[in-house]
């Protein structure tokens, strides 16, 4: 499977700065998003959904 779609998501943690730096890898579709994504996945170092945004991989 191709590496070039492949996107690092990085938690910014909770409100108390818990879980900051957690990361999740994925794929995104280049043709129909052209902006960075913000996602909000499950940080299990926090044990609760947070905001996941794109960062370079």
């Amino acid at each position: 499977m191709s590496q070039d779609r492949l996107i690092k998501m990085v938690s910014v943690g909770d409100e108390k700065g818990v879980g900051k730096g957690h990361v999740y890898y994925s794929f995104k579709n280049k043709k129909g998003v052209e902006r960075k994504l913000e996602l909000k996945k499950y940080n299990p170092i926090a044990r609760a959904h947070t905001l996941y945004k794109e960062a370079k991989k």
